[in-house]
């Protein structure tokens, strides 16, 4: 699971933003201002008959600042991504 959704940056960080874009999400904002330190990305590949479908994951990042529950805030009453 993305470190981003429980992250006090998630919601103006170029480097959620990036993925947002990979997994075809609305972006919770346009424009990012925050710019990750050192963010760490797992890309999981898989195969799906002739498709091959790509999910992207923040594990680490050093500018990291817990706040639970951050993006459920900003999108109360949707499935929090996985």
């Amino acid at each position: 699971m993305c470190v981003c959704i429980n992250c006090h940056y998630v919601d103006r960080c170029t480097t959620y933003h990036a993925v947002e874009g990979q997994h075809q999400q609305p972006h919770l904002t346009e424009n990012p201002t925050f710019e990750a330190t050192q963010p760490t990305i797992n890309v999981n590949i898989r195969n799906d008959g002739e498709m091959i479908e790509m999910e992207w994951d923040v594990v680490g990042c050093e500018s990291f600042t817990a706040d639970m529950g951050k993006w459920s805030r900003l999108r109360p009453g949707e499935l929090v991504p996985t």
